[in-house]
């Protein structure tokens, strides 16, 4: 069984951010393009993974997800530019299958 949560941020289609987190990025990234996932997403589709972390415990992503959520939208792209597109590749590649 996977143990591992992610924490994730998606680029809306108005370049806005949505944060949220997943046991299974793929399919919660098909979820949100499909209009199956959260309120938010439903109306700013298309959506993009442009970053993500892990973590050991459900807890430990819903604290850090809160967290980020207060964060400015210059702080959360600052972070974003940082991260790996390397990184990305592991989930864009099954998500486009």
């Amino acid at each position: 069984m996977n143990d591992i949560w992610y924490l994730y941020i998606l680029e809306c289609r108005d370049s806005s951010y949505y944060i949220g987190i997943t046991k299974d990025i793929p399919n919660r990234l098909e979820q949100h393009n499909s209009g199956k996932g959260a309120k938010y997403t439903r109306s700013h589709r298309p959506v993009k993974l442009v970053y993500f972390e892990e973590h050991d415990s459900g807890s430990k992503a819903r604290k850090r997800e809160r967290e980020m959520k207060g964060w400015s939208r210059e702080k959360k792209g600052q972070l974003i530019n940082q991260f790996s597109s390397s990184a990305l590749e592991r989930f864009l590649r099954i998500s486009v299958q």
